[in-house]
C-alpha cells in the first residue's frame, strides 16, 4: 500500500488567467483560494480549488512560452493529461452539460475499467479527463 494520499495539485501554464479561472468556475465551481502577483522571474499564479484536496496551481505565461501542442498525444510533453474525479455518473453528466454550455469540445462518456471518463479540452485547447467511479 502506499504511503502518499494522492495528488496535492497539478501545476499548468496559460497565457490568460484569469480566463482560465473563469472558466474552471464555470465548469467545476473551482475557486482561486491564493492569488501571486507577478515577481522577478516568478510569473504571476492563482490556486484553484477542485475539491476533495485537489487543486491546480496556474501560472500566466506568454504564450510562446507554452511549448508543444496540446491537441496531439506525444507533443504535450511528459504529462499528457490530468483527470478530475467528480463523486457519481449523475455529477458526470451535470459536468458534461456544462461543458456543452461553455461551448467545449468534448468527448462521449465510457466506461473504462472501473469508472465512467469523458475526456474535453479545456479553455486552452488541453485535453483533460473527467473520472466517477462506476
Amino acid at each position: 500500500m502506499a504511503i502518499t494520499s494522492g495528488f496535492n495539485h497539478v501545476a499548468t501554464l496559460t497565457a490568460d488567467l484569469d480566463r482560465f479561472a473563469a472558466w474552471y468556475g464555470e465548469v467545476f465551481d473551482a475557486e482561486v483560494t491564493f492569488e501571486m502577483a507577478a515577481e522577478g522571474d516568478h510569473p504571476r499564479m492563482q490556486i484553484l480549488d477542485l475539491g476533495g484536496g485537489g487543486a491546480l496551481n496556474v501560472f500566466e505565461v506568454p504564450a510562446e512560452a507554452i511549448i508543444g501542442e496540446r491537441r496531439r498525444i506525444g507533443a504535450r510533453g511528459a504529462i499528457d493529461h490530468f483527470g478530475i474525479a467528480v463523486a457519481d455518473l449523475a455529477t458526470l453528466e451535470a459536468v458534461r452539460d456544462r461543458l456543452v454550455a461553455v461551448g467545449a469540445d468534448i468527448g462521449e462518456i465510457q466506461k473504462l475499467g472501473g469508472e465512467w471518463s469523458l475526456f474535453f479540452r479545456d479553455v486552452d485547447g488541453m485535453e483533460l479527463e473527467v473520472c466517477a467511479p462506476s
